[in-house]
C-alpha cells in the first residue's frame, strides 16, 4: 500500500482498561475496525506493554504497518511481580486521575507525525472515560466500550437506584451470610428476578463511600457524554436490558458476539496476533481434539478473581471426584498468598483427565467445598440438567451467529466513527 493511501485513512485509538478481560475485546474490535480499513493505534499501559512483548515479541507486534502499538503509564508504582492482575481499584483510581496529560500528549505527537493518518476517533472502554476530555479537545468522535454483557452496564446504572432504595451500604457485615444477598430487587424491571448478589459485587458493602461504587456511577454518568455506547452483546440475548439502556443513552449499539464476527471479517494474518498477557499452552488443544465431542468440562475463573488456597484445594477436589474429563485454565496469580498452587496428590489422581435466565448456567458460591463441586460437574455433565443447558448453548450460538451485529458494526462505523 502506498504512503499517500495509507495517509487516507480514519485512524482509530483503541484504549482498553488495563486488565486481560477488558483488552481482549478491544483488540478484537481494534482488528474488525482494521478490516474496515482504519488505521489502528492500540493504546495499552506500560506495564502491560511490557508483559504483550514477553508473550509476542516486538517482531509480532510490529509487522502489521497499519496497526500500531503504543504506550501510557498507568500512574502506580512499579509491582515486584509482571507476571500478575494489578489491583482494580487501584487502577481505576489512578487511571482516572493521571493518565489524562500522557494520553493528550500521545495524541499531539501521533498528529504531528507525517507517517500516519490524523487521529480521526478514539474508541475507549466504559471505564476509562477520562478520554472524553482528550476527544473534546480534538473535536473527534469518541464511542465508549462497555465490555461487561449489557446487564452488567445497566447493573452499574442502577448503583443510584440501590442507594435510593437503601439497600446500599450493607448495614452490617452479616448481610453478606445471612441470605440478605438473595433479596430479589423489583426496581429494575428489565432485568426480572435479579437478587443483590447478582449485581456487580462492589455494592456489598457496609462502606458509604465504597471507591469502586462511586466509580461506576462517576463512569456511567459521564458515559451520557460519548458520541456512542457500544457493548458485546446482541439484540436476540438482552432484548429488554438494551431497551432499558436506549432510553437512558441516546447511541447504544451491540456489536457482539465479538470473536465470532472476528472470525468472518479479520484476515488470518491478523486474527493469528493474539492479546494475552500471560504465555498461551497450545499443548492443550491437541490433547481436546483427542476428547469425544460434549465430554470435557472446562473451568476458566478469568482474569481477575483470586482464590485462598482452601478455595482451589476444595475446588480441585470436587473436579476429581467427580469423575469427569476437565480443562482447568490456573493462571500463575490464581491462589492468594505464597501456598502451592495445586495439592500433589490432586494431581496424581486426575492425570489422565486434566447465567440463570439464558438457562446456559449453574450458580456456586464463594464458600465453595468438594461436594457441591462435585455435585454440579455431574449435574452439568450426566444429568439430563446438564443436557437440557447443553442444548441452550446451541440455541444461543445459532442466534449469535444470524449477524444482526454485523450491521450495528457498519451503522457504528458510518454514524459515528466516520463523522467529521
Amino acid at each position: 500500500m502506498g504512503s499517500m493511501d495509507l495517509m487516507q485513512k480514519p485512524h482509530a485509538v483503541c484504549i482498553p482498561f488495563p486488565a486481560q478481560g477488558h483488552i481482549n475485546p478491544m483488540f478484537k474490535l481494534a482488528k474488525i475496525l482494521h478490516s474496515r480499513g482504519f488505521y489502528i493505534t492500540f493504546v495499552n499501559t506500560e506495564f502491560n506493554h511490557r508483559r504483550l512483548l514477553k508473550v509476542l515479541g516486538s517482531d509480532t507486534l510490529n509487522r502489521h504497518p497499519s496497526f500500531k502499538f503504543e504506550t501510557i503509564p498507568d500512574g502506580l508504582p512499579p509491582p515486584e511481580n509482571f507476571d500478575v492482575t494489578q489491583d482494580i481499584p487501584s487502577l481505576s483510581k489512578s487511571t482516572s486521575e493521571t493518565c489524562l496529560e500522557p494520553l493528550k500528549k500521545l495524541l499531539s505527537k501521533l498528529n504531528d507525525t507525517t507517517t500516519m493518518p490524523p487521529v480521526s476517533c478514539i474508541v475507549s472502554d466504559g471505564a476509562m472515560s477520562f478520554t472524553l476530555d482528550a476527544a473534546d479537545e480534538l473535536g473527534i468522535p469518541e464511542v465508549l466500550f462497555w465490555t461487561t454483557s449489557a446487564c452488567g452496564f445497566l447493573a452499574y446504572v442502577h448503583y443510584n437506584t440501590l442507594m435510593e432504595k437503601g439497600l446500599f451500604p450493607l448495614k452490617d457485615s452479616a448481610d453478606l451470610t445471612n441470605g440478605y444477598l438473595d433479596t430479589i430487587l423489583d426496581c429494575i424491571p428489565s432485568m426480572k428476578d435479579i437478587r443483590l448478589k447478582d449485581m456487580p459485587s462492589f455494592v456489598r458493602s457496609t462502606d458509604p463511600d465504597e471507591f469502586m461504587v462511586k466509580f461506576a456511577l462517576q463512569e456511567t454518568i459521564r458515559a451520557k457524554k460519548a458520541s456512542a455506547i457500544i457493548i458485546n452483546t446482541f439484540e436476540e440475548l438482552e432484548h429488554d436490558v438494551l431497551n432499558e439502556l436506549y432510553s437512558i443513552y441516546p447511541h447504544v449499539y451491540s456489536i457482539g458476539p465479538l470473536h465470532i464476527l472476528e472470525n468472518n471479517m479479520v484476515n488470518n494474518d491478523l486474527q493469528l496476533l493474539g492479546s494475552s498477557l500471560w504465555k498461551e499452552e497450545t499443548e492443550c488443544l491437541e490433547w481436546l481434539d483427542s476428547k469425544e465431542s460434549n465430554s470435557v468440562v472446562y473451568v476458566n475463573f478469568g482474569s481477575i478473581a483470586v482464590m485462598t488456597p482452601q478455595q482451589l484445594v476444595e475446588f480441585s477436589w470436587g473436579l476429581a471426584n467427580s469423575n469427569q474429563t476437565f480443562l482447568w485454565v490456573i493462571r500463575p496469580d490464581l491462589v492468594s498468598g505464597d501456598s502451592p498452587m495445586l495439592p500433589p496428590e490432586f494431581l496424581v489422581a486426575t492425570k489422565d483427565r486434566g447465567c440463570n435466565q439464558w438457562g446456559i448456567a449453574m450458580e456456586i458460591d464463594s464458600d465453595v467445598d468438594r461436594k457441591q463441586v462435585e455435585k454440579l460437574v455431574r449435574l452439568l455433565m450426566v444429568e439430563k440438567k446438564g443436557e437440557d443447558m447443553r442444548r441452550m448453548a446451541r440455541v444461543w450460538k445459532k442466534k449469535a451467529e444470524s449477524m444482526s451485529s454485523l450491521l450495528n458494526i457498519d451503522n457504528l462505523i458510518n454514524q459515528v466513527l466516520l463523522r467529521s
